[in-house]
């Protein structure tokens, strides 16, 4: 974990945007912890994670400049988190209007509030699957899906807006985020804990990842190294890692034997077709995504190079690691 030694964030007023959600709670707690006076972008009558004492609640609606103008009062810097993710009945124009929109808002409150630094949040997905592996903040664009293209939106939108209105912006991409107190990969770990996981293919595309408190730790030196300025940086652990030795982990942390079965991508991917199909009509989560699939198949590899080259950058936290923590989680909570 980053450690504060020149006091930069004692006293500095902060707003997080996407507080109630897992990445931005524990950015507030991290601030919290550091002396910063942080105000939390809470959406109005949504479910949220716990605030940290002297943390001061923000209950508003991001899609109107109004809310956004009066979160940003007084605000020094501005940690622009929040999102909407992908779920049945959401729709690209929620989306639209937090990835997109309210960063607009954002950004030209900034402007009149004077804030110091606007911190962006993006997304690895921008990029879509790695041809040229491994893949770096030049990788070319490729989007797969809503989620992905209205972040890409929101990046281009902050990256011109920005230095037209003034305000020094830097851009964080996160890569695969997972830590203790998010759920996503207990889809990737119950199967295997169970004996139940099938592999997909080969197995042998790479992903990054980011453990919890080095991506906090990549936030925190965008938003206060001068050299983040205008640059965009990915934020990720040390090294990628191919699915198929990512499962042996897991499976080496659970003390069960490492998944072997493999199946046919294509099938697999048609089925995720035909159910979004049949369920979206109905409003129904479908038991099968194509994006499931895609977990299996699109290569994520990317460096994080140029954070340690510029930002002094640098993961604490190994996927060994990391899901060791993970899964003495979940096995607290009952999960497992």
């Amino acid at each position: 974990m980053l450690k504060n030694v020149n006091g930069f964030w004692e006293g500095r007023a902060v707003l997080v945007t996407g507080a109630g959600g897992y990445t931005g709670s524990a950015l507030v707690k991290r601030l919290a912890a550091e002396g910063a006076r942080v105000r939390a972008f809470v959406r109005r009558n949504g479910s949220r994670r716990p605030l940290p004492e002297g943390v001061e609640p923000f209950e508003g609606n991001l899609a109107v400049p109004a809310d956004c103008e009066r979160a940003t009062r007084g605000i020094d810097t501005v940690f622009n988190v929040a999102a909407v993710f992908r779920r049945v009945g959401g729709g690209r124009s929620e989306m639209e209007a937090v990835h997109v929109g309210a960063t607009e808002s954002l950004l030209r409150a900034a402007k009149e509030a004077g804030c110091r630094r606007f911190v962006h949040t993006s997304t690895m997905g921008v990029h879509g699957h790695v041809e040229e592996s491994p893949g770096d903040e030049e990788s070319p664009y490729s989007p797969g899906d809503d989620y992905q293209e209205t972040k890409l939106e929101g990046e281009l939108l902050a990256r011109r807006l920005a230095p037209e209105l003034g305000v020094p912006l830097a851009v964080v991409r996160p890569c695969g985020i997972y830590g203790p107190g998010d759920t996503r990969f207990l889809k990737l770990v119950r199967p295997i804990d169970r004996g139940l996981f099938l592999m997909l293919g080969r197995g042998t595309i790479h992903m990054r990842l980011t453990y919890i408190h080095d991506l906090v730790d990549g936030f925190l030196l965008a938003g206060q190294k001068d050299e983040a300025v205008g640059e965009v940086f990915l934020v990720g652990e040390d090294r990628s890692i191919a699915l198929r030795d990512l499962a042996k982990v897991i499976a080496g942390l659970l003390r069960v034997k490492a998944p072997r079965m493999r199946i046919p991508v294509w099938p697999v991917y048609a089925a995720g077709w035909l159910c979004e199909l049949l369920c979206a009509p109905f409003g129904i989560e479908p038991p099968l995504h194509r994006r499931r699939v895609a977990f299996f198949t699109k290569n994520r590899s990317f460096r994080v190079d140029k954070a340690r080259r510029e930002l002094g950058y640098e993961p604490k936290v190994s996927a060994e690691e990391g899901f060791r923590r993970v899964i003495e989680w979940y096995r607290a909570e009952n999960l497992l």
